[in-house]
């Protein structure tokens, strides 16, 4: 049996004289099936991925005998090698290939799983439940949570089928994606327990040890009108808090949610709301990511604006740009109120201003820090990330780094991972938009950053194997509805870095690996594991506003 090695990159494959002896011979045994060609994948290192072939070519024959059949047999082998070799080439695309899969970065482009059948093109949240070995994306295009299995490296099924969610919903003039109202949105798990949120301002409980067909086990409203969207756990699995961000006032709800059981008996416990002084009334300000500290047993929201942060910001009630930074929403769970206001460090619960920063995502990481995935998109003009910590409340500005809606603390290395989709450029790059995986390490020092698809916002680690799961956007011309990626490499037509990436223009979710020596996992590693053995790392990493 012949094989034919195919990397990932975009690889030539050169079939010589050789080829043809090879294929002459083979004719000559064979005495019931034609040869079956495979190409194995490599990963960057060279090490062959389990399970991953190209089978090129097999097809079965009845056993034949007859010499004069058999050499008739090689001279058509003979002819189809001189073909291929008046051919010269043949081109083979592989995953991670161009801008995405840098060879000079620590965290390297290892593989890119496909959605079978499915363009990716409109996703949300991600998350990795490490208990079961398994990844989930809210994916809009199919109207359910993709699961992939987190060793395998392989699309396992779509959950949630049995209740559709809302899926890919357009404006009213039929131009865009409408993200309030398209779902599934925010996504987070507990062993088999899968929560995500939906357009229609409801909560799916998903349990993903049933027969599928009828694993939604229940479909609960937070009493919006718009989506459900991040959401974050407790460690124990028992209490979620999720983000109703798009409706106005926007809104958390905490639930009683389903811990190790194994029935269902999800309910609401309490719909909170910020004092109005701080989120005014009917300017669209919103509540994005969550997340759980166990060290104080609190739940951190990020806030994208508040008002007089400064005094005589516009928060929009004035017109031109933003100008208040956002706020972080410290909440209680065993004592929560319906309405929180400023921050009190008596029961450290309420809202504390943030300085310079507009954030989207939030991630508890070592030393109780949490890294505030600070955009222009909420504050124009802002350039850095923002790690602060839970207590003392003092905090570090991360440069090089903005634009982020998802962000992610693996354990594993260490390392903070952003979905950083809305980034800036930099000056002289040739690539259309600044989008990009960033890398922060646990002192809150930027590592590197690694082009992506323009709605790459979505991102989540798995600490086992550090692995980095990251979802591309199908590419589309600038006109497509719904938009694809835009991040095109020598100008619009060309390839844009998500194809690269994928090998296909259909999206997928790259993997990206960090190998760490034993021993070496790096700064917040021992802390991560002290969490485990103590009151457990927080389960909520949750988050996203759509594509883009």
């Amino acid at each position: 049996m012949t094989s034919v090695t195919l990397k990932p990159r975009m690889t030539t494959c050169v079939f010589s004289t050789t080829l043809v002896v090879l294929f002459f011979s083979f004719a000559l045994s064979a005495q019931g099936n034609f040869g079956r060609i495979l190409g194995s994948v490599k990963d960057p290192t060279g090490a062959v991925l389990p399970g991953a072939t190209v089978n090129i070519k097999e097809k079965f024959m009845s056993t034949e005998s007859n010499l004069r059949m058999h050499l008739s047999r090689a001279l058509v082998w003979v002819f189809f090698g001189l073909a291929l070799l008046a051919t010269a080439t043949v081109a083979v695309a592989g995953p991670c290939a161009g801008p995405g899969a840098p060879l000079n970065t620590e965290t390297k482009c290892l593989t890119a799983i496909p959605i079978p059948g499915s363009q990716l093109m409109s996703f949300d949240i991600s998350f990795v439940n490490p208990e079961r070995d398994e990844y989930y994306l809210a994916d809009r295009s199919t109207k359910g949570v993709d699961v992939i299995d987190t060793n395998k490296l392989k699309f396992v099924r779509t959950a949630g089928l049995d209740k559709p969610f809302q899926g890919i919903v357009l404006n009213s003039a039929g131009t865009a994606v409408n993200n309030a109202n398209s779902g599934p949105a925010g996504v987070v798990a507990h062993r088999r327990w899968l929560y995500a949120g939906d357009g229609d301002s409801t909560v799916h409980v998903i349990d993903l040890e049933a027969r599928i067909g009828s694993e939604t086990k229940q479909v609960i409203s937070s009493g919006g009108t718009k989506r459900v969207d991040e959401m974050a756990l407790t460690s124990d699995g028992e209490v979620l808090l999720a983000a109703n961000n798009a409706d106005d006032p926007a809104f958390a709800t905490l639930f009683h949610e389903n811990g190790d059981s194994a029935v269902s008996g999800v309910s609401v416990i309490l719909r909170i709301t910020v004092d109005p002084t701080i989120l005014p009334v009917g300017f669209g300000l919103g509540i994005e990511q969550p997340a759980w500290d166990p060290t104080t047993e609190r739940f951190y929201t990020s806030i994208p604006t508040i008002a007089n942060n400064p005094p005589g910001c516009n928060y929009g009630q004035f017109s031109g740009s933003i100008t208040c930074s956002g706020g972080l929403l410290v909440t209680d769970p065993a004592t929560p109120t319906a309405v929180q206001g400023a921050y009190d460090p008596a029961t450290n619960t309420g809202v504390i201003p943030l300085t310079g920063c507009g954030p989207n995502g939030a991630t508890v990481g070592p030393h109780d820090n949490l890294l505030l995935g600070c955009t222009p998109g909420n504050l124009p003009g802002s350039i850095t990330t923002q790690v602060i910590n839970a207590t003392t409340h003092n905090y570090a500005q991360v440069a090089g780094i903005t634009g982020s809606d998802e962000v992610w603390f693996n354990e594993g290395d260490g390392r903070y991972y952003t979905g950083s989709s809305n980034a800036i450029k930099p000056t002289g790059s040739p690539l259309n938009r600044g989008s990009v995986l960033g890398v922060i390490d646990g002192t809150s020092v930027l590592i590197e950053t690694i082009p992506q698809s323009s709605g790459s916002h979505s991102v989540a680690a798995d600490s086992k194997h550090n692995l980095i799961f990251v979802p591309e956007t199908y590419t589309s011309s600038p006109t497509a509805i719904p938009l694809g990626d835009q991040n095109f490499t020598a100008g619009v037509g060309s390839p844009t870095v998500g194809q690269l990436i994928c090998g296909t223009t259909n999206g997928c979710i790259a993997v990206y690996i960090h190998h760490v020596e034993e021993g070496h996992g790096g700064e917040g590693e021992e802390e991560g594991k002290g969490k485990e053995e103590g009151k457990g790392k927080g389960e909520g990493n949750g988050k996203g506003n759509g594509n883009g």
